[in-house]
């Protein structure tokens, strides 16, 4: 089985083995961008006491880390955000008041500062990442076609930040490597890279054989679990993933879908 924490451990070792270097996005902001690296994003959506088993392993390893939360109960877990910090690793707000708020842009901005400063009060955040938002019709980085992203201190976005053909995107967004076209939403960079992956040992058949980019962001988000429930995240996602796909095709799928959406996030 993949997305678990021994192959996520197994990932990281293949990655220390073949002399990457691990900076955060903040680093990377700043101008920190050795010839060899990899930029480690977790996306903080759900299963939030996961993030500190992944969290633990780079410490352990010496590496740092970037976690984007987001507001809802089950990222914003007051312990498992200082925890992360306590292991040095960079925090960052994973916003969504632009969909949150239907498109009211002076609504979304009070409370993007709101929050912002909330997530400030736990680390000097200096990046920020959009949520995808699948339930909803808005794309939650216009709100800096209004506004910017500089009046607020912040220093990166990584979808407005990174230019991904210098920088390889590698995402497991719907519990797939290969799923962005399939399954993600909003999820989805344009860059002249040719590369793509199904399982994680493919990845790690790649760094090893020196096939893998030498400058990359990989997004990992923290339902990666060796919990015996860990195969029902595969079931839920495997669903979802299906659900989310009929739903672009047809309008009461997609009602039901946005519905069901919003009552487990509670927005």
């Amino acid at each position: 089985m993949d997305f678990t924490i021994k192959t996520y451990e197994k990932l990281v070792d293949t990655l220390v083995n073949a002399d990457y270097e691990f900076i955060t996005f903040e680093q990377y902001c700043n101008g920190i961008r050795p010839h060899k690296f990899i930029i480690m994003r977790h996306d903080v959506d759900d299963l939030a006491k996961n993030a500190v088993k992944l969290a633990t392993i780079e410490n352990s390893r010496g590496i740092r880390a970037t976690y984007f939360f987001r507001i809802v109960p089950q990222s914003d877990v007051k312990e498992v955000i200082n925890r992360i910090v306590s292991l040095n690793h960079e925090i960052g707000y994973h916003y969504e008041d632009l969909s949150i708020h239907n498109g009211n842009y002076e609504k979304a901005i009070e409370s993007f500062k709101e929050n912002l400063t909330y997530f400030r009060t736990y680390y000097p955040v200096k990046t920020v990442c959009m949520h995808g938002s699948s339930y909803s019709e808005y794309d939650n980085r216009l709100l800096w076609q209004k506004y910017s992203l500089q009046d607020f201190g912040l220093i990166g976005e990584p979808y407005i930040t990174v230019d991904f053909d210098k920088v390889y995107y590698l995402t497991d967004t719907g519990y797939a490597w290969d799923g962005s076209n399939k399954y993600a939403t909003r999820d989805i960079v344009k860059n002249r890279h040719n590369i793509s992956f199904h399982s994680t040992n493919q990845i790690i058949d790649a760094v090893n054989s020196g096939k893998f980019p030498m400058q990359s962001m990989i997004l990992i988000h923290t339902v990666w679990s060796d919990n015996p429930l860990h195969l029902f995240v595969n079931i839920r996602e495997f669903v979802r993933n299906r659900v989310k796909y009929i739903s672009r095709h047809n309008k009461f799928i997609a009602f039901l879908y946005n519905t069901a959406v919003k009552v487990y996030w509670r927005i």
